[in-house]
């Protein structure tokens, strides 16, 4: 060793390490090899979490559909106890937010039967068919597609 090297303190020379090899001293930062193999265990990680994921949020979607579902025909059948009639397909589903006009006529309607109506998740309205093609009325969302097809979800399928 020179003398240069001899004369500073043990301490303050970080080349000098007795306890551990030079190059364990010396080196900094992750190698591209460490990188790599980091990302690709968070690639495999992601790849199975994010299926699971994206199926829960379509659950709960169809989740919120049946309880929305759920919340017109209530406001419906109050109406009929009102009116004596459920609205119109033409009057549809706003004569729960303000009185209808036509036929047949709201003679007990007083006060909205809903503060506003909701929209399915897809930001979509729901659609109303009175009388239905499954019972006194059909109220359904159209869903992700926004067509008119066998994958509606209806209060029909809500029925216990």
């Amino acid at each position: 060793m020179s003398d240069s090297v001899r004369a500073m303190p043990r301490q303050m020379n970080p080349v000098i390490n007795r306890k551990s090899p030079s190059f364990l001293v010396s080196q900094q930062g992750f190698t591209l090899l460490e990188v790599m193999v980091v990302v690709v265990i968070i690639a495999i990680m992601a790849a199975a979490v994010v299926p699971a994921v994206l199926d829960n949020i379509d659950k709960s979607k169809i989740s919120r559909v049946g309880t929305d579902l759920k919340s017109i025909e209530t406001a419906l059948n109050l109406y009929k106890l009102d009116n004596f009639n459920y609205p119109s397909t033409d009057q549809g589903l706003e004569a729960l937010v303000s009185k209808p006009s036509g036929e047949p006529a709201a003679e007990g309607w007083t006060k909205p039967y809903l503060k506003k109506l909701p929209i399915d998740p897809w930001n979509k309205p729901y659609k109303y068919l009175s009388p239905g093609t499954h019972g006194d009325f059909d109220i359904y969302s159209t869903g992700p597609d926004g067509r008119q097809s066998d994958d509606d979800i209806g209060n029909w399928d809500q029925q216990n």
